[in-house]
């Protein structure tokens, strides 16, 4: 025998799988093994025979088969292969009465047996001999896909599937099927609408009826408004607050809504989904009633319309959008009198009561209103009248009602059987009846909710209606009930629910809101039950939260739901609502509920015993009788009988059997067998222990099977034995639930007792325990499925889960803990003995503690510390599997590492962590009371204490007393009547060295303060220093309450570390007092990425550096005058603002560019206003100390002027310019931000003016009036220019040949205005100290690039940590900035060119001072000339600017390349090659290509494609004239044909092309032929256009040049040099074919910025050709 078991495939086919069956229960009876040579997987029987799957997917059937054909006799007593099915792998088989079916791997359904009623799906058959496939088809979808079936079941004459979508699809007949049909036999598979939108677990089939289970809806999200029509959005209800009563309508008639009639109601009401857990709030109408709310008061019962105070009981109720909503059955199953004196008698039985969360378990308390006796009086002079006229009246209903004064019977144990309660007026039941009223009803009634809780509180009779009528309408109403679903959440038991239902005597509706306002009180917190919303804690877990649906033949009670009737639909069984069934049968007339607390409900026929009880009726489900300690975890249910297995006190399972004795007589008549023996109760079968390890059993008609392993290796024990242990632990947890806690919580003065906190605290122990005992039931449950199905042990979720487990212990363990610290178990002494007597049985019995005598605290806290000790089990059970498997596989590893886990767990979790909360406690006891208080905290624990004087304060007062306490969060120093605490996050310790001092010295230092300890001997100092390390350690790691698990794998360090991530609140620093900083420290600063919060709401965010603000930060002030905030995002330095960022003023202002102290300091922008707001304008420039000095552009977008020129002292002094949008230009002084001095102003037309000026556009003295013809006034003028000017001069006309004067006025713009070399000093300067140097060409070229490589650094590890700032292309850039390049010696070509690359690149990204630079220029440059301007008299400006850019940007080039010769010097050793190195061809413009340095050259291009927009701009509108002439003329020429023209041009004949090639063939040149000729040259010549430097413009020029050259050398075939006679005029002729728009501005663009360098050159002599052309065409004649 192989030691390695896996998942059994060597354990031999004799060990596993073995199956067994017999009959009835009786001492002789021995089960019989079914021989078959592989491993039974599972059996299905019907009601004559059986059906077998066995391993590798083959189908055996065994037993009485007519339908086989070719068989000799129908009874086979050895097990037959079907097969029919050898090629399918099957894995899923079932019998009916007299059909079968499987399931086959790939979802598809094979049937076979008895069809006369369509059982088996296939039409035109009675009888199918052999498995035939059945087709489940989705017919909605076109075409419609096949369905995958997961598993089926057999009934009589039906079949039901279960989708891999978790629907029920269903064929056969009878009611039973579920469908809205009556045409029976369904042949064809059909969906089971009602259950649609459901997630169905499980499906079974009786005889006639059908069960399935059905995994709960999860709340819903979003609660609607149900105080609305659905439909016309009016309001529902409508309430009248009248002096005495309140008169409440709800006659909305919907106008778009359709009425219903009684009997579309039900059928609405029958497939609702469910209306949600009582632990959400969420709607609770029913979904998919699609018409108006109202529509469900039938018109056959609405109210006499003389009824006034209140109308029908409503079938849906909605829910108030806020609180839980329970089940809702608001009808009495009593007949009740109609109550007189035309008032409305309350019936509360069993409604809605809404209460909040709040107001959960909390029962009454004193009222904090002077006149409560008045309102108790008033309130029991109500219930007692109404008590009268209820028992006078009606004495037949007393029955009904539990008269009693206890609170506690209050509440039924079954929510299905509405009661009628009446409290007879005695002190508790009263008093609880007027809180509940007061609280459920009063608040929402005084807010004038839309009575909408009262609705749900009361339901209403109608004075003046019939008895008979109430009957009638009780019957009607009565189906409905039964069928409104309704999903719980986890409540385990349904005394939870009804304690928070209201259960009202009769009181009066005429209760008026004051008095309800009056009663509504303040509430205490609530301890629910369970915490809300438990999560399903995993998807590997099967779910606990289920409903069981029935539907079918009613006629023996087996649907379960109080009556015989038949239901053709499914319905919710109510009273399994939250009892968390796993598992469902059904015999032939019974039916069975399996929990995950190993019980079984069962209800239906019972008549032979098969229920396994004999309470009555049968018709709802009762617990089955076992006695205590039998666990059930699989059932099965034949005809008349039921067979159990379950948990004992070995490890082996048993067997219980209930129903019908089977006699061995085979010829038993039917009479006989009707009067046959059979059980009161379960009855263990006594040969079980013989059979082995059960793994499942299966029943069918009169016979039971159960499948058996044998234990090899001890590996299938192991396994019981664990799902045992984990059944038997969820029994015990739910006990201690239901025994324990629900009784304590029902307990009015629980929170009174436990006070604020440890309320809480118990609140969220109790959450832990639900979510723990959650955790179990669904391990259990997936468990019990694992042994009924695979045996993979790597599907055991407390191995691949094993953090869930574990985290959920440590989370509870924490949970005790906390309770324990804070003196809760002592405070729940009282609240037990009240609700379980001075002995407290329960407790003891629960916790099973060993101890005699011990205080009743101690055994509370052992009791809960109880499931500690469940990790042990895990551990042992794991290593126990374990021993299964050869040491070497991967599952012994595997279940190794998970036992480690747990047993490290399970000590930790009681040696330290309880150990140390009892210690904690203990501590607490003996501490002086006052600072007990604001010292004691849950989660606080003790770590030591120098109650013993061992530590001691260095220079402390000789009377003073100093006591230190570490805890686990704190260290704290108490002296006589004052303490402090230091967290310990924010705690650095280190040993001070005793040679000098010989003191046994600690160094304690904390943001505020740093203090010596001495310690009394160097073991207390170590002691201490150990303690206090190792509590930072787990305080940093945020373990500081649990300590660090030793599953963890985390090995402690010695000492924490120096730098550490730490949250502080400061309360002396002046600066920083009462603020709260998170983030890194070290050694007590603040010291790298934080968040400081001040109190007043200031913020910063960003990084530190020992204690203040260094680096980038982000700073928030908010502004309460303007309710906005200001904010700061930039560079700071030793806590000021300092270096570049952005402020973002409250007011809207955003100012972006260098700070210095807190100040605007360097070149920066401004933008003040919106657009659209009031002053919208823009300042860049120059700032000092918060004000604008020195060079800087205002554009004032509301004036639409543009001030270009300098500052101070935020005014405008000194020269500038000024632009406006209507095309005014100034120039000239300013003085107190006003135009005062000498100026020049030009209108838009040329007019004139050059003289004095006082203010903005005011003429004042003398000066020289120019006309746009040349007349010009000299004289003394005034006045504001465009209005009236006074002047007194006289008046000049020039002669015609005079013009020497208006050229002098022409020349002298641009003198008043700032020099090129004056503008933007701030940015270059900034630039400058970038690379280290304080004023340009100051200091060393080393130190420079050092500052490149830190600041590309920087940037690199900023980009780093946020890589969506960057796009990769910029990434690659700044990985090969990162190369300096490097050269010895003089500067020779090949240097040149690397330099010139790495210059491209640098100014390519923001992150390189250079590229910083270039980017500010760009930006500057763009501000100053796009917009108002855009003005051409900025023109020549504007060049001028880009020159001074690039003799300065030269410069730094200079500075960082040393060796670079200056401008206009030449490179070393020139190569021998005409510049063919350089393919780009930007040097090729020199006499000695690329012999000559030039700023322009080595920068134009990188700058001038940034600038070229605006400067464009501007050459366009200075050349808007001449090009508009230029143009006309080329329009007018272009119309002529290529031949026509050249000769218009004088082109010599030779040179005219006789073909020409278009589209790759050749063509004669004809007279008509157009844009053919020199085509290719043309075609180069536009280019001229989409090319931004100089260089590369001449570049294109020369390429035209040499097209040309090209085509007419074809031409002729010989050699050929060009005169320029012969050139000119084909050279004019392809630039007129070209047509460039704006030939003019690219030619004064060339003209102006090409290198001076080329003038004379080749290069010089074409453009000269290109300007003549330019000429020619403007002034061309046409003759």
């Amino acid at each position: 025998m192989e030691k390695q078991i896996s998942c059994g495939e060597e354990d031999g086919s004799g060990e596993r799988g073995l199956l067994h069956t017999w009959r009835g229960y009786s001492y002789s009876t021995t089960p019989e093994r079914v021989l078959l040579s592989r491993p039974v997987l599972q059996a299905a029987l019907g009601a004559r025979h059986g059906v077998l799957l066995v391993e590798g997917g083959q189908v055996y059937s065994f037993g009485e088969l007519p339908w086989k054909q070719n068989q000799t006799s129908s009874v086979v007593t050895e097990p037959v292969l079907e097969a029919v099915l050898s090629e399918q792998r099957v894995v899923f088989v079932a019998a009916g009465s007299a059909h079968s079916g499987v399931v086959t791997e790939d979802g598809g359904v094979h049937m076979w047996g008895e069809n006369t009623h369509g059982q088996c799906g296939l039409s035109g058959l009675s009888v199918i001999p052999n498995p035939t496939p059945v087709g489940v088809l989705n017919s909605v979808a076109t075409p419609p896909p096949t369905v995958t079936i997961l598993e089926v079941a057999c009934g009589d004459q039906h079949t039901l599937a279960l989708s891999a979508k978790h629907e029920v699809w269903a064929w056969g007949s009878g009611c039973q099927l579920g469908l809205n049909t009556s045409t029976f036999p369904v042949w064809k598979p059909q969906k089971v609408e009602h259950l649609a939108g459901r997630h169905v677990l499980q499906v079974a089939c009786g005889a006639a009826h059908s069960l399935v289970l059905v995994r709960c809806l999860p709340p819903p999200q979003e609660p609607r408004k149900q105080d609305k029509c659905g439909q016309c959005h009016q309001l529902l209800y409508t309430m009248t607050d009248k002096e005495d009563h309140v008169i409440i309508s709800d006659g909305h008639h919907c106008l778009l809504g359709v009425e219903l009639d009684s009997g579309e109601v039900k059928s609405a009401l029958e497939g609702s989904p469910d209306q949600s857990s009582p632990t959400e709030p969420g709607p609770s109408m029913p979904a998919q009633i699609p018409k108006s709310p109202t529509s469900s008061t039938n018109p056959e019962f609405a109210p006499p319309p003389e009824s006034t105070p209140a109308s029908e009981p409503q079938n849906q109720v909605p829910a108030s959008s806020q609180e839980p909503v329970e089940p809702a059955i608001e009808y009495s199953a009593e007949p009740e009198a109609p109550v007189t004196n035309e008032e409305v008698c309350v019936e509360a039985s069993e409604t809605n009561t809404s209460e909040p969360d709040s107001c959960r378990a909390t029962g009454g308390k004193s009222f904090p209103y002077p006149d409560e006796q008045a309102v108790k009086a008033y309130l029991k002079r109500l219930s007692d009248h109404a008590l009268a006229e209820h028992t006078t009246k009606t004495p037949s209903t007393l029955h009904s009602a539990q008269l009693s004064s206890d609170r506690a019977d209050c509440f039924t144990s079954d929510p299905l059987i509405p009661v009628a309660q009446s409290v007879t007026p005695m002190g508790s039941a009263l008093n609880n009846l007027v809180v509940s009223c007061a609280s459920a009803v009063g608040e929402r009634v005084v807010s004038t909710y839309e009575a909408l809780s009262l609705r749900k509180v009361i339901g209403y009779w109608v004075p003046g209606e019939g008895r008979e009528r109430v009957e009638e309408r009780l019957r009607q109403e009565e189906p409905i009930q039964g069928k409104k679903s309704s999903s719980l959440g986890d409540i385990r038991e349904e005394e939870a629910e009804l304690s928070r239902r209201l259960s009202l005597p009769g009181l009066l509706s005429q209760v008026s809101p004051r008095l309800l306002r009056r009663t509504s009180r303040p509430r205490a917190r609530a301890i629910p039950l369970t915490p809300g919303g438990i999560i399903e804690a995993d998807a590997h877990l099967p779910s606990l939260q289920t409903e069981v649906w029935s539907w079918g033949r009613g006629q023996e009670g087996q649907l379960g739901h109080g009556d015989l009737l038949s239901r053709p639909q499914p319905v919710c069984v109510k009273s399994l609502n939250g009892k968390e069934v796993l598992r469902v049968a059904a015999g032939a007339h019974h039916s069975l509920a399996l929990t995950a607390q190993s019980q079984v409900f069962s209800w239906g026929c019972n008549t032979s015993g098969q229920l396994g009880h004999m309470e009555s009726p049968t018709t709802l489900p009762h617990l089955t009788e076992l006695s205590d300690g039998i666990r059930v975890w699989d059932i099965g249910a034949g005809q008349q009988h039921t067979l159990l297995l379950a948990d004992g006190d070995c490890i082996q399972p048993i067997l219980y059997y209930s129903g019908q004795q089977v006699k061995e007589v085979m010829e038993q008549t039917e009479e006989e067998e009707q009067t046959g023996e059979y059980t009161q109760q379960p009855v263990l079968l006594p040969f079980c222990m013989n059979l082995g390890y059960v793994s499942s059993v299966c029943t069918g008609g009169r016979t039971c099977a159960a499948l058996t392993d044998r234990n090899v290796m001890g590996f299938i024990a192991s396994l019981h034995e664990l799902a045992a242990a984990e059944r038997k632990y969820y029994c015990k947890l739910s006990n201690i639930n239901s025994l324990l806690l629900q009784p304590l919580l029902k307990l009015d003065s629980l929170s009174s007792a436990l006070g604020q906190s440890s309320a809480g605290l118990l609140q969220n122990l109790i959450g832990r325990l639900g979510r723990l005992s959650q955790l179990t039931g669904q391990n259990s449950a997936s468990l019990t499925s694992f042994l009924r199905r695979s045996r993979d042990i790597r599907g055991l979720v407390i191995l691949e889960d094993a953090h869930l487990f574990l985290d959920t212990y440590s989370e509870y363990c924490s949970a005790v803990g906390d309770l324990l610290v804070m003196g809760g178990f002592q405070a729940l002494v009282k609240p037990c003995h009240d609700v379980f007597g001075k002995g407290a049985e329960v407790v003891q019995k629960l916790s099973k503690c060993s101890e005699e005598g011990l205080p009743l605290a101690d055994i509370l806290a052992h009791l809960f510390y109880l499931p500690i000790k469940h990790l042990h089990e895990y551990g042992r059970l794991l290593l126990k599997l374990a021993t299964c498997y050869e040491v070497s596989s991967v599952d012994y590893q595997k279940l190794q590492d998970a036992c480690s886990k747990y047993e490290s767990m399970a000590l930790h979790l009681k040696r330290r962590r309880r150990k140390e909360a009892e210690y904690t406690l203990h501590f607490w006891k003996s501490f002086p009371g006052k600072m007990t208080d604001s010292l004691r905290k849950p989660s606080r624990r003790l770590i030591c204490e120098s109650s013993n004087k061992a530590l001691t304060l260095q220079n402390a007062g000789r009377f003073s007393v100093n006591w230190f306490i570490l805890f686990n969060d704190a260290l704290v120093h108490a002296q006589f009547s004052t303490h402090h605490v230091f967290p310990l996050a924010t705690l650095w310790v280190e040993p001070i060295s005793e040679e000098n001092t010989g003191l046994y010295g600690l160094k304690v230092t904390s943001p505020e303060e740093s203090f010596t300890l001495l310690a009394s001997s160097p073991a207390e100092k170590a002691k201490w220093l150990r303690s206090i390390n190792q509590a930072v350690e787990q305080a940093l790691s945020g373990l500081g309450h649990d300590g660090i698990p030793p599953s963890t794998g985390v090995t402690q360090r010695a000492d924490p570390p120096i730098s550490r991530t730490a949250s502080y609140t400061f309360y002396k620093d002046s600066r920083l007092k009462e603020a709260t900083y998170e983030g890194r420290w070290v050694s007590g600063k603040p010291h790298g990425r934080g968040v400081v919060k001040w109190p007043d709401g200031r913020m910063y965010t960003g990084t530190f550096k020992n204690g203040l603000e260094d680096g980038f930060g982000d700073y928030v002030v908010p502004n309460k005058n303007l309710n906005s905030c200001d904010n700061y995002q930039g560079q700071w330095k030793d806590g000021k603002i300092h270096g570049f960022g952005t402020f973002r003023y409250a007011s809207g202002e955003i100012y972006e560019g260098s700070f210095q102290d807190n100040m605007r300091h360097g070149h920066g922008m401004l933008r003040s206003g919106k657009l659209n707001s009031t002053s919208p304008s823009v300042f860049i420039g120059q700032w000092q100390y918060d004000k604008k000095s020195g060079y800087g552009v205002f554009d004032d977008i509301t004036r639409g002027e543009k001030y270009m020129g300098m500052w101070l002292d935020d005014q405008r002094q000194g020269n500038g310019v000024v632009v406006t949008q209507f095309g005014l230009y100034y120039e000239g002084a300013f003085n107190n931000n006003k135009m005062m001095g000498t100026g020049v102003l030009l209108s838009e037309d040329d007019t004139t003016f050059e003289g004095d000026f006082s203010e903005d556009w005011t003429l004042n003295g003398k000066g020289v009036l120019t006309m746009p013809n040349g007349d010009y006034i000299e004289g003394s003028f005034s006045g504001v220019w465009g209005t009236g000017l006074k002047m007194s001069g006289s008046y000049y006309k020039p002669s015609l040949y005079d013009s020497d004067k208006e050229k002098a006025h022409a020349l002298k713009l641009g003198r008043l205005a700032v020099h090129s070399e004056e503008k933007w000093k701030a940015v270059f300067l900034e630039c400058w100290n970038r690379l280290g140097c304080d004023s340009p060409g100051q200091g060393q070229t080393t130190t420079a690039w050092d500052n490149i490589a830190v600041a590309l650094t920087a940037n690199r590890r900023q980009q780093r940590d946020s890589p969506e700032l960057l796009s990769r292309s910029h990434h690659k850039t700044l990985e090969s900035l990162e190369f300096i390049p490097q050269h010895v010696g003089p500067v020779t070509l090949e240097v040149y060119h690397t330099i010139r690359r790495y210059l491209v690149k640098a100014c390519d990204t923001p992150l390189h001072p250079l590229g910083r630079l270039v980017e500010t220029l760009v930006s500057v440059y763009r501000m100053t000339y796009v917009g108002v301007g855009a003005n051409r008299r900025l023109l020549p400006q504007a060049v001028n600017e880009i020159k001074s850019y690039l003799s300065r940007i030269f410069q730094l080039v200079r500075f960082l390349f040393p060796d670079l010769p200056e401008e206009g010097g030449s490179l070393a050793d020139p190569p021998k090659d005409k510049g063919g190195s350089d393919p780009a061809g930007k040097q090729l413009e020199s006499p000695k290509p690329g012999c000559v340095v030039s700023s322009s050259a080595l920068l134009l291009p990188v700058l001038l494609p940034r600038l070229y927009p605006p400067l464009f701009t501007l050459y366009a509108l200075e050349k808007e004239k001449e090009d508009d002439v230029y143009w006309e003329c080329v329009l007018r020429l272009n119309k002529q044909p290529d031949l026509a023209l050249l000769a218009f041009l004088g082109v010599q004949q030779k040179f005219w092309p006789v073909t020409v090639t278009v589209h790759g063939e050749k063509q004669q040149v004809l007279s008509s032929t157009k844009d053919a000729c020199f085509a290719s040259a043309v075609e180069n010549l536009q280019q001229i256009s989409t090319t931004f430097t100089p260089s590369d413009k001449l570049q294109v020029i020369q390429l035209t040049f040499e097209e040309i050259t090209q085509e007419v050398l074809a031409l002729l075939k010989q050699d050929f040099l060009w005169s320029m006679d012969d050139l000119f005029p084909v050279f004019l002729f392809v630039v007129l074919r070209a047509r460039i728009r704006n030939l003019g501005s690219e030619v004064s663009l060339i003209e102006d910025l090409m290198d001076p360098c080329v003038q004379h050159g080749e290069h010089g002599i074409m453009f000269t050709t290109l300007k003549a052309c330019y000429y020619q065409i403007q002034h061309e004649k046409i003759t």
